[in-house]
This record gives structure tokens, C-alpha cells and sequence, in this order.
């Protein structure tokens, strides 16, 4: 079975523990992909191909038939969660990540980049809030390719 189009989202239904729910685990970078060979929870083997630059969130619904759900479920990732108290905190902070080419995510005035240790070491270093989490990133992460020289 091929799924063309999302259909609704989990967070919708109200009443789910009348449906059976059959989940697809994706990573996060698998939601920047257009066309996806996967295998669910059921060992159950589809394929998705999304329309129109359509992308997958988390709870996204591919199926709905019978009380019969087909999910997808963005594994959470091991990320920094870096809450600077002020705007000379964000400068050193945009500074030092600009310079290693990380993306970042931002919400609630809180940076979000995935884990990396030299970046950790800095934060401690430099006496910056952060801390480290398992999260479900809301949107995936995009790697940056290009040349670049200093």
C-alpha cells in the first residue's frame, strides 16, 4: 500500500481507544523526504509518497478505516535545549554555533540544536542555562550542504 496524502492527525481523534493503531517510526530527517519506503510497528511493510511538498508531523494519520488507524510517530532525538537569560548570552551563543554551521530551532525563547559535545563543553565553559532532552522535534532539522572556507 502506497499513502498519498495525510488524512487528519492522532491528536484529533477523541475517542482512540476504540481504534486499533497500527504506527510507522520515522526520524526526524526522514520527514524532509518526499518519497519513503517504511515498515510499522506491524511489520508491515508501505510506501509513502506525499504531493503538492506536503510534509509529515508528528501524530500524522495515513490510514483511517474500520477503527483501523495507520500512524506515524517522529522518534525524539537527543537535542541541547539552550535558554540564554540575555541578549549578550544569545551573541555569544549565535556566534559559536554560526561558526560550526549547526541549525538551530527556535521556540519559546528557548535555541534547540541537536546534541554535540563540543557544544556542551562551551556552554559549561561560557556559564550558559541549557540542558540536555529527548525530544519529538516539531519540525526536522535541515543539513546545510555547501563548500564553505574561513
Amino acid at each position: 500500500m502506497v499513502f498519498d496524502k495525510v488524512i487528519g492527525n492522532i491528536n484529533e481523534i477523541d475517542n482512540l481507544d476504540e481504534y486499533h493503531v497500527e504506527t510507522i517510526y520515522l526520524n526526524s530527517e526522514d520527514l524532509l523526504k518526499r518519497i519513503l519506503r517504511v515498515t510499522s510497528d506491524h511489520n508491515r511493510e508501505y510506501g509513502i509518497t506525499l504531493e503538492n511538498g506536503e510534509k509529515l508531523i508528528d501524530g500524522d494519520i495515513l490510514y483511517n478505516k474500520d477503527k483501523k488507524l495507520i500512524v506515524v510517530k517522529v522518534n525524539s532525538e537527543d537535542v541541547l535545549v539552550i535558554e540564554p537569560s540575555t541578549i549578550t548570552e544569545m551573541g555569544i551563543i549565535a556566534h559559536a554555533l554560526g561558526n560550526r554551521h549547526l541549525q538551530a530551532q527556535f521556540e519559546d525563547d528557548k535555541m534547540i540544536i541537536q546534541y554535540d559535545r563540543l557544544v556542551e563543553e562551551e556552554l559549561k565553559r561560557d556559564n550558559i542555562n541549557y540542558s540536555r532532552k529527548k525530544i519529538t522535534l516539531k519540525k526536522a532539522f535541515k543539513h546545510v550542504e555547501f563548500a564553505h572556507r574561513h
